[in-house]
């Protein structure tokens, strides 16, 4: 896929992700935060599902040769969208996803640096620095 592409396909999620924060955030107020989630997760289970029958279980049979701890990806979604319906509501979808966002980045810039689980190490740089420095301020001007 070229770089193009792959920019929109960012781009369709992050948009995405706006629309799931609100829609999330409605449900979280009318039903509560578990509703939500598991309603987020069955609909989305149910779309996969479908692809997955459609391609024949496309290659599920290599779970074996991937590390252990990739499997908590589905736990770690949880908290995303637990996050997600809770805070959007409470904070404004600006404030909550500039907090989370935050934090996402700082995380990736850590694990980037120290190369965990596999990842691909990139140190920290001053332009990195600076930046991280920059977005910080970026989001103390966005929660004022």
């Amino acid at each position: 896929m070229d770089a193009g592409k792959i920019i929109g396909l960012a781009i369709m999620g992050g948009i995405a992700t706006a629309f799931q924060g609100h829609f999330m955030g409605i449900m979280e107020q009318r039903m509560g935060w578990k509703e939500s989630v598991f309603i987020t997760y069955v609909s989305g289970g149910i779309l996969v599902a479908i692809v997955m029958l459609a391609v024949r279980g496309g290659n599920l049979g290599a779970w074996p040769k991937v590390p252990w701890y990739v499997f908590t990806a589905g736990i770690l979604g949880l908290i995303i969208v637990t996050a997600i319906g809770y805070t959007v509501p409470r904070l404004g979808m600006a404030k909550a996803f500039t907090i989370m966002i935050a934090a996402q980045l700082i995380a990736a810039m850590l694990l980037d640096h120290f190369g965990v689980l596999g990842i691909t190490v990139r140190t920290l740089n001053v332009y990195r620095v600076a930046g991280f420095v920059i977005m910080i301020a970026g989001v103390w001007m966005v929660l004022k």
